[in-house]
């Protein structure tokens, strides 16, 4: 009987050389005289051991890592087939400490099943809550969502539940589904391991939304910069239309529900919902104004639910296990539980899924291991770039919607970027007005003129140009930025601006 191994096919693994020992082991192995079965997995999250090798042994799945091509002899001769004592094994995953004191209920299944086998994914509880959501009225999936305290993992944090509703109390001949795959923010990687690791997960999520609102067409709008996630999206698409997952009879419900994926433009500001929308329909992309909202006039003038990835893929949980169960994850108005991704200067990169309520020191020392280049972690920046810059002071603050609006700073997509104590904050402050000069749609002039401006005050206060007054201009102009602002590119712009300035003054001193 063939050995079966488990490596993954996520885009970090690959890029770690994930590829490259997949195929030793396999050269390797046939060289032995070893029968072996590689299949390609998504990424456990723990990117500093990628490439990761799990050999199956006795019914329990061993890992070794990170295993490097070059590595793959040797550690086959040493019983690696056989899953023998070696410095670089780790045992199981689940018995990891970074791994073991997770909470995973989105990414259950990554790194375990074959992304793209729907005999795999119904083999570990992949359907159960579509077929749950196909028993019930598209009310009380609406009704069961906005019990579960789901808010959107995108950024906003909106009550899902509410949004849905909105879409399901319109009349209309069409109602669309859209998926916010256009995962553009620094430190954010989470929707991209969904999609190449369980993509699944995601189109059973669509279909349930569909269902709940009733809409038969969805579009998953994915990053341009994501090949493997689309390659893993348009097999896994086809995969679940060919069991009737998908098309005109789902599950021989009598409902229909249609998916495709479209590829992004590009730009940063197309993952503002409303500028999504116009690039799916072909347009530039620009900032709609609101109202309308989308949820009452969206993709082409029809009634439209926006999700981001991880919204999506939270819901087939909740179908299956009910509303109380995932509620009972969280704190306060935070429920469920929120995929963490740790990046930046950081000892144990990653992704973390925990409930709401961890702090940010329990991420980035208990999970995180501190910083990479061993230096105190100096500032934090939470959301992606147009984050508040946390300083160590607030490191305890529980990870909680409301918490970290009380510090001025927001939870976002859960991308976190660390920074030791060499980081220049001015420098940062500066890069965050210079990206969203770059960036930005043009549609609005807060944005397009006060992101350029932002860009040349902060340059004559570092160099010490009547700092006083120039401090007093680039807060007035961030205050005009956050409440003169289209969307969020210029009315966030100012957190990080504004926080650096707060927490770390000295840094915008000329001697500096």
């Amino acid at each position: 009987m063939a050995t079966r191994i488990f490596i993954s096919r996520d885009a970090a693994a690959q890029a770690l050389g994930a590829d490259e020992t997949a195929v030793a082991l396999q050269v390797a192995a046939q060289a032995a005289g070893r029968s072996v079965s590689i299949t390609r997995v998504g990424s456990r999250g723990m990117v500093w051991l990628e490439p990761l090798v799990e050999i199956e042994h006795d019914g329990q799945r061993i890992a070794y890592g990170p295993v490097t091509a070059q590595q793959v002899p040797a550690l086959l001769a040493a019983g690696l087939l056989d899953a023998a004592p070696h410095a670089l094994r780790l045992g199981r995953v689940e018995d990891i400490p970074y791994f073991a004191k997770q909470e995973r209920l989105t990414f259950a299944r990554v790194g375990i099943t074959d992304p793209v086998s729907v005999d795999d994914y119904l083999a570990h509880g992949g359907y159960l809550g579509l077929k749950r959501a196909l028993t019930l009225s598209g009310a009380a999936i609406v009704q069961e969502v906005t019990d579960s305290g789901l808010r959107g993992r995108g950024g906003a944090a909106f009550p899902t539940g509410i949004k849905w509703k909105t879409v399901l109390d319109q009349q209309a001949d069409q109602k669309y589904i859209v998926c916010n795959a256009d995962e553009g923010d620094s430190g954010t990687f989470s929707d991209r391991m969904l999609m190449e690791g369980d993509p699944l997960c995601l189109v059973e999520g669509m279909t349930i939304a569909g269902v709940a609102v009733g809409a038969t067409q969805g579009y998953i709008y994915l990053r341009c910069e994501y090949p493997h996630a689309e390659h893993a999206l348009r097999e896994a698409i086809a995969a679940a239309r060919a069991r009737g997952f998908l098309g005109r009879d789902v599950c021989g419900s009598g409902k229909a529900f249609e998916l495709e994926v479209r590829m992004g433009a590009g730009a940063y500001i197309c993952g503002e919902e409303t500028s999504l929308l116009e690039s799916l329909e072909g347009k530039r992309a620009e900032v709609r104004f609101r109202p309308p909202l989308p949820a009452i006039k969206g993709l082409f003038g029809k009634p439209t639910v926006i999700n981001n990835v991880i919204s999506l893929a939270s819901l087939p949980v909740i179908l299956e296990r009910g509303a109380a169960f995932y509620r009972d994850f969280g704190m306060g108005r935070s429920r469920g539980t929120l995929p963490i991704q740790l990046a930046g200067n950081i000892k144990r990169g990653g992704l973390v899924e925990k409930a709401f309520g961890v702090t940010l020191r329990e991420l980035l020392y208990d999970f995180g291991g501190g910083s990479a280049s061993g230096r105190p972690i100096r500032a934090v920046q939470v959301g992606g770039p147009l984050g508040a810059y946390i300083p160590e002071t607030d490191f305890d603050t529980p990870l909680d919607y409301e918490a970290f609006t009380a510090i001025g700073a927001l939870v976002g997509h859960g991308g976190i970027v660390a920074f030791d104590d060499t980081v220049d904050m001015a420098r940062m402050a500066r890069y965050a007005m210079e990206f969203c000069a770059l960036e930005s749609c043009g549609k609005c002039t807060p944005c397009r003129i006060g992101s350029t401006r932002g860009v040349e005050v902060i340059d004559r206060i570092v160099q010490g140009k009547d700092r006083e007054a120039n401090v007093a201009l680039l807060q007035d102009l961030c205050n005009t930025m956050l409440s003169g602002s289209l969307c969020g590119l210029g009315g966030m712009t100012p957190f990080p601006v504004t926080s650096a300035l707060k927490h770390f003054p000295a840094d915008f001193s000329p001697q500096n």
